[in-house]
């Protein structure tokens, strides 16, 4: 019971009548979410609950335009409590949250946009906004702004033949103080702020697939920076995941809970049949899954691939607690996270 809860006087173990109020997230969760996609949410944040409750971490995954959406918002507030433990995400994911807390105040949103011509979407590329679905990111005021510092810190490395994961960087970048005069959203809304508050173990396969990913080969190629290895790459970030694992699930069971599909989740979760079978070491399997996702698994998609099929793989086990969301990740995750923190 939470604090909220022991202060309202609410017993949990009952759902309010449509005719009380809900002095928390859960209760309301707990008493419409009750069938289809709403009840697996339900049963998917119990779980979640139960699996931190029995001393087991969590593996979060970010695929998708997370960090744009302002997933911070409630993501942050995970970490701080330590409900999620290590994080795999795209590299826009983990840039696209510096840029929403150095730009925000020049984001536009085009709540039109499904009816945008090509000339007004010509018109929004002139002016320097990308258009994310309905949210347009600054140029000028998001990248540009980090461009410069970041190079700074790639350059350091680069002199001193030294090499760092594509996290590390946006580590050493919030640390430094250097964009904090640009903060135009609160920091305890930046999940990026507060990962590097946990100094949060983040993977980043195949960082070169984003903005900054692009900007950093671009300086190598223009002899700004002489080697490509100054950033870690996918191959050595799988090698440092099989080693965080070996290091983590050795006392504890480790959960994954993916927001939608693609390198985020497939490259991660890889990990477990990789020490298995390939290192041939005994490992635990992953010990809860739940995934957010639009995906149709008949269309041959992987990132649609219902749970049992990953048992298939040496991924998860005929037992582990295993939950697919066929839903909007950007309206289901905040909803588990605030009922997972009890709010």
């Amino acid at each position: 019971m939470n604090v909220v809860e022991k202060e309202a006087g609410v017993k949990t173990d009952i759902c309010p009548t449509s005719k009380e109020t809900f002095a928390t997230v859960k209760q309301f969760v707990k008493h419409n979410f009750r069938h289809f996609n709403a009840a697996v949410v339900v049963d998917a944040a119990e779980a979640y609950v139960a699996h931190l409750n029995k001393g087991g971490k969590m593996f979060l995954t970010l695929a998708g335009a997370m960090s744009t959406a302002e997933l911070g918002l409630s993501l942050a507030e995970m970490i701080r409590q330590d409900k999620v433990h290590a994080i795999c995400c795209t590299g826009a994911n983990l840039e696209e949250d510096i840029f929403n807390l150095v730009a925000h105040n020049h984001y536009e949103r085009v709540p039109h946009y499904r009816q945008l011509s090509p000339k007004e979407e010509q018109e929004l590329h002139s002016r320097g906004m990308n258009r994310v679905t309905d949210t347009c990111i600054p140029e000028d005021e998001a990248i540009r702004r980090i461009e410069n510092e970041v190079l700074e810190l790639w350059q350091d490395a680069d002199k001193a033949g030294k090499s760092y994961f594509p996290y590390e960087y946006m580590y050493q970048l919030i640390r430094s103080g250097k964009i904090e005069k640009h903060y135009q959203v609160d920091p305890k809304d930046s999940w990026m702020v507060a990962a590097c508050e946990k100094n949060l173990p983040i993977i980043t396969p195949g960082w070169e697939d984003s903005t900054l990913g692009n900007i950093f080969v671009s300086h190598v190629i223009r002899k700004d920076i002489k080697s490509y290895h100054t950033v870690k790459s996918g191959l050595e970030q799988m090698g440092f995941l099989i080693d965080w694992y070996r290091a983590n699930s050795s006392k504890e069971s480790i959960g994954f809970f993916q927001i939608a599909g693609g390198i985020a989740g497939d490259f991660p979760i890889c990990v477990v049949p990789l020490i298995q079978q390939d290192l041939q070491e005994d490992c635990k399997l992953w010990g809860y899954f739940c995934q957010i996702s639009d995906s149709t698994t008949s269309f041959g998609s992987y990132s649609g691939a219902v749970p049992n099929e990953k048992i298939t793989w040496g991924k998860l086990s005929e037992d582990t607690p295993r939950f697919v969301i066929e839903s909007d990740a950007s309206i289901v995750a905040p909803l588990i996270f605030a009922y997972v923190l009890g709010q």
